[in-house]
């Protein structure tokens, strides 16, 4: 068990999770906004882009089912120090084989690397985020992953900086790369090494034992409630994510600059609420936060699709966004409640959500192709609707003081 630690040392543990956090992020999409020069010179097609995409999703499964496995064994902080390590060389070796080996196998096993660290890493640094949140007695997760959308936005800007100033992809990624394992691995010098909790009346648990407990986080109907209201929310998130600039552009009949726009202010609402989301939850619950959320996020989205005027669509943009913000954090921050089921209850989480952003942009464009694509986002207002009915399951359980409200 972790002993107690002073108010320096659990300022720096969540200075840690957060660097952990937008360094992730920063990482992921210095690899994204390099797409199109990836793309020419590896001389492939879309499908070839898709292909690589999905080499990087399935070792995302892959590293999502093997955390629970190394946070079993030897923790999430001695696991991240493997699964950063991962992630950072994935960037690494992703740059070499476009720029220099011009390879695409080469860089079919840098996304190998990539999805595999990432994903596992994100389950880790989302369970320490809750450890870190019942250290402190308050909702943190919302400002953890606003910190992964602050380093998305930031991999995204340099990316475009590089492309303009044509700088090659590799130095670029290398660049990325080796500030993600600089910074990622000084910042886990500052996180505690504890073991899996345990009750005091409990007895030690060898790993085995350990193992087969987290394994019963399955079983636990609690798992998929908190599921759905994940499932909706990632699919609201990511459906912005792929599918908003080809929706104002295609259906409300618009620039792509204006599509471009649409997203920037999505992506802004989204950031600023998850920066000032905590306090809101702290006041009035967790789950009247996600409620009055996927109210805010379904009435968003429909006045997105049925805007008369581009000034309205942008209104609803900025509510879905708004709305969209805190499903996702706060699912992770639910399914953490319980310390001993901590890491296999969040990989369960974390499976669920990235399955929704992995499979909901192909299902999304087959069904777009069938009905239009402002007619499938209604598909999407259903989901989030869900999402707010399942909302109930993300009360905290009974000694957690996160996210009850009222402080």
């Amino acid at each position: 068990m972790t002993t107690t630690l002073t108010r320096p040392q659990l300022v720096h543990w969540r200075t840690a999770i957060f660097t952990i956090f937008f360094v992730t992020g920063l990482g992921f999409a210095s690899w994204a906004s390099r797409l199109p020069s990836v793309k020419a010179t590896l001389e492939i097609d879309d499908f070839g882009v898709g292909a690589l995409l999905f080499v990087m999703g399935a070792s995302s499964i892959v590293g999502l089912s093997l955390a629970n496995i190394v946070v079993a064994r030897w923790g999430a902080r001695r696991g991240m120090v493997f699964t950063v390590s991962a992630f950072g060389a994935g960037v690494l070796i992703a740059g070499f084989g476009v720029q220099f080996a011009e390879s695409y196998g080469v860089t079919a096993v840098g996304l190998a690397f990539m999805g595999l660290g990432m994903a596992s890493t994100d389950v880790m640094m989302n369970v320490e985020a809750a450890a870190v949140e019942q250290a402190f007695e308050r909702t943190l997760m919302p400002m953890f992953h606003a910190f992964f959308s602050l380093g998305t936005v930031a991999g995204a800007g340099v990316g475009v900086g590089m492309a303009a100033w044509g700088v090659g992809v590799a130095w670029h990624l290398w660049a990325a790369g080796v500030l993600v394992l600089v910074s990622g691995l000084v910042a886990l010098i500052y996180v505690p090494v504890h073991e899996v909790a345990t009750g005091d009346d409990e007895p030690t648990l060898s790993r085995g034992e350990r193992f087969r407990a987290m394994m019963q986080v399955w079983r636990d109907p609690r798992t998929y409630a908190i599921g759905i209201i994940m499932l909706g929310m990632a699919f609201a998130e990511g459906s912005a994510t792929d599918w908003l600039t080809i929706a104002v552009v295609d259906g409300h009949n618009e620039s792509e600059a204006t599509g471009a726009v649409a997203l920037t202010v999505f992506s802004v609402a989204m950031t600023v609420f998850r920066m000032i989301g905590g306090p809101l939850v702290d006041r009035i619950g967790r789950v009247w936060a996600l409620r009055a959320l996927a109210v805010t996020a379904g009435i968003g989205l429909i006045l997105f699709i049925l805007a008369p005027s581009t000034p309205i669509a942008f209104v609803g943009v900025a509510l879905w966004g708004a709305g969209a913000s805190l499903g996702f954090p706060l699912g992770m921050s639910a399914a953490a409640d319980d310390p001993k089921k901590a890491a296999a209850s969040v990989s369960a989480a974390a499976t669920i959500g990235y399955l929704a952003f992995l499979c909901g942009p192909p299902v999304l464009g087959w069904i777009s192709h069938q009905i239009g694509i402002l007619s499938t986002l209604w598909i999407i207002v259903g989901l989030i609707a869900l999402s707010g009915l399942a909302s109930g399951a993300a009360k905290p359980i009974a000694g957690s003081k996160v996210g009850a409200g009222h402080h």
